[in-house]
Parts: C-alpha cells; sequence; structure tokens
C-alpha cells in the first residue's frame, strides 16, 4: 500500500482526475481468511455518497447523493480517499445533465474495481435515500464482560437443541482502518437460520473487534466465515452499516443467499 492515499496530505484535484483512484486487490485479505477464488459467499458493498456535486452547463452547482454498488466478486476493492478525491475532481467541471455524470463515474469505478459497479444518484428530496430503522433484536441490552479486543471468534457459542430464524444486530461495533488507525463506528446486523446463537456470546465477539486493524469489507467477510465455521447455520447475512468519513459510508453485505439491494436504506447514524 506504498501508493496509498490514506493518511497523506493531499489536495483537492482542480480538474477530471479518474487517475487518482486507487484499487486494492481483495486477495490479500481473503489469503488471510483462507477464502479461496470460489467465494463462500454472494454479497456487495454498498457505498453513500454525501458531497457529490458539479456544474450544469450555465455554471450552476448540481448537488446529488450518490450510491455505488460494487460486486463482492470484483477483484479490487477502491481506496476510500481516492474515491472522494475523484468526487472533488468532478466539483468544477460542467456536464450537460445528471445522466452523463453517472455514465462517467460508472466508467471510472468499473474500471479501477475490474467490475462493473452500478451507480445510482438520487436529489436530496428522494425518499429512497431516506434513513431505515434496524430490524430484529438488539444485542446492546446483553450483560457481558469484555476486555481483550482483538477478534476471537472461540467466543462465539451456539445450541444445536434449538433452532430459530432471527435477526441480530447491535450497534457498539468499532474497527480501525489498517492505514491511518483512525476509528470505524457501524451497526452490524446477523440474520441467521439454525442453532440458536448465544446473544451475549455474539456481542461479546462483535465487541472484540474495537482494537483490530481492517477494511471494512474485510471485518464483514471475516465475521461470516467465524460464524459459520463456529456455529455452522443453515443460513446467514452479515451487515455492516458503517458511519461516513470523509462524505462517504460503507456498507459491505455477506449472504449465504442471493443478496438483494433494491430495498437497501442507510441508518440513522449514517
Amino acid at each position: 500500500m506504498t501508493d496509498s492515499l490514506l493518511g497523506k496530505q493531499t489536495e483537492n484535484p482542480r480538474s477530471y482526475a479518474p487517475e487518482i483512484l486507487r484499487p486494492v486487490p481483495r486477495i490479500d485479505n481473503r489469503n488471510l481468511l483462507d477464502i479461496s477464488a470460489e467465494l463462500p459467499f454472494a454479497g456487495v458493498d454498498i457505498w453513500h455518497a454525501y458531497e457529490l456535486s458539479w456544474l450544469n452547463s450555465e455554471g450552476l452547482p448540481q448537488a446529488v447523493m450518490g450510491r455505488f454498488i460494487f460486486k463482492c466478486e470484483s477483484p479490487n476493492l477502491i481506496e476510500s480517499k481516492s474515491l472522494k478525491l475523484y468526487l472533488n475532481s468532478l466539483n468544477q467541471e460542467k456536464y450537460s445533465d445528471q445522466h452523463e455524470v453517472l455514465q462517467i463515474i460508472a466508467r471510472d469505478l468499473s474500471a479501477c474495481a475490474g467490475s462493473e459497479v452500478t451507480v445510482e444518484l438520487f436529489s436530496l428530496q428522494e425518499e429512497a435515500m431516506l434513513a431505515g430503522k434496524e430490524n430484529g433484536y438488539c444485542l446492546d441490552q446483553e450483560k457481558i464482560s469484555a476486555g481483550d479486543y482483538q477478534p476471537d471468534k472461540t467466543l462465539l457459542e451456539s445450541d444445536s437443541s434449538s433452532v430459530v430464524e432471527e435477526s441480530l444486530y447491535s450497534n457498539l461495533f468499532r474497527s480501525n482502518c489498517p492505514i491511518t488507525g483512525q476509528p470505524d463506528w457501524a451497526t452490524i446486523t446477523v440474520g441467521y437460520r439454525g442453532a440458536k446463537i448465544s446473544r451475549a456470546s455474539l456481542l461479546a465477539y462483535l465487541v472484540s473487534y474495537r482494537m483490530y486493524n481492517g477494511y471494512h469489507e474485510d471485518c464483514v467477510e471475516k465475521i461470516f466465515m467465524d460464524i459459520s465455521t463456529r456455529c455452522k447455520p443453515e443460513a446467514l447475512t452479515v451487515q455492516a452499516n458503517f458511519l461516513r468519513r470523509g462524505g462517504l459510508d460503507i456498507n459491505p453485505v455477506r449472504s449465504s443467499l442471493p443478496v438483494q439491494t433494491d430495498q437497501f436504506r442507510r441508518f440513522i447514524r449514517q
């Protein structure tokens, strides 16, 4: 990551600069998790952009919110700071209409990710970008003791005598950027069918990430793999809604089931 822009003082580009986008190969972190080229999950990474602006043909600034959907099969992530700077490079460019901007962003992000990226742009009044509410049972009221803040999958416990289907979530998740060490906050939602997972053990496991250094996508894939191997659910979906930094939030989803994105909503803290 010697080419990384994270943690470095960087000037905003004054004109359109697709070359500023930086790919991060997914394979590096997946090798650490023993994930092969044949992925054991389906999934997407859903990014929201809150600082997206350009000029129309008369020079009047336009402002929208953006949603970028990356396939988990794509060979690369995109470094978040480079994406922020790329979007800033559009600020003083003139475009005929919103569709032209959408096509340009989709082309550039797809080239960097190595796979097609879906781009959606929303006016600030559109209902599609309104915040939704968490679904399921909140783990944060469980009584636990915590002290070792590195991921420990042995904390996870399940009871094979009780089979359930439920959705559990926690707002207490924190990990850290592997480059800058800055904290990343998230709501983690675990939906599963199978042997009942101890709620206290799941909360203790999620809290154990508090000093872990990992990209958002890496954290979700590690959580998915650890729950899969320890609890062996029949079906499992792990979703993280990370809070925004630099005008961007990132929301990875990994699932043993096909992933639907049309009903996705960001949460109130985002």
